[in-house]
């Protein structure tokens, strides 16, 4: 049988492609150092999806963010998601494991009223239903600008708390806007500054804190 020429398995199709990031990374920004094992962690499973460099600049942290995020993963908070996309990213039996409870409202019923009767999005409902969980929360958007704007609105009007917030929604209209909005407020917050981002990228950043809970968040 003919020798294959390329790589088969899996765990080494990984280790080679995030040494070529290191690799690439080392040719368009010399010198470029990360704060932290994990962020360094989360910014290169980013590329990893993605297999887009701009997120070296482009994502941002905000307000201890990683820290936040950990916190909730060790002791039983909810994830919420905007999308069943990015909620199937996510690794499920990691956060059983780590008791972390998971949703994604968007096709539930009672969403669908909150929508009708206060005519906004899903997305916005959807946010409304989930402030009624007791648990630390994680929103997760990769998609509804909508989604981030009903967080920041009830933080301001002091019906929600989020212990944090991923906000990488992609797109053209509010998807920038709206996660600069998210960066300049006092919620902690990974956001992908521009248009870019999307459910995939969501999810990446998700798991990758997951897998490197034992990470320290400080350089």
């Amino acid at each position: 049988m003919k020798t294959r020429d390329y790589i088969t398995v899996p765990n080494q199709i990984t280790d080679k492609s995030f040494q070529m990031i290191q690799d690439e990374i080392d040719k368009i920004a010399p010198g470029y150092t990360f704060d932290s094992p994990v962020q360094e962690a989360i910014i290169k499973r980013a590329i990893h999806t993605t297999a887009d460099f701009d997120y070296l600049q482009n994502l941002k942290f905000s307000h201890e963010v990683i820290t936040k995020i950990q916190h909730l993963m060790q002791h039983g908070g909810t994830i919420f998601t905007d999308t069943t996309m990015a909620l199937a990213g996510m690794n499920k039996r990691k956060l059983d494991e780590l008791d972390v409870h998971y949703h994604c409202y968007i096709r539930d019923p009672r969403v669908f009223e909150i929508a009708k009767d206060q005519g906004i999005t899903r997305s916005m409902a959807a946010i409304e239903l989930a402030a009624t969980v007791k648990t630390e929360k994680l929103f997760v958007v990769g998609n509804a600008p909508t989604a981030l704007y009903k967080i920041l609105e009830m933080v301001k009007q002091g019906r929600l708390d989020p212990a944090a917030v991923i906000g990488v929604p992609v797109g053209f209209v509010e998807a920038a806007e709206s996660k600069q909005a998210l960066y300049d407020s006092d919620i902690p917050a990974i956001v992908a500054l521009g248009r870019k981002g999307g459910s995939n990228l969501a999810a990446a950043l998700t798991n990758a804190i997951m897998y490197n809970l034992d990470l320290a968040t400080e350089g």
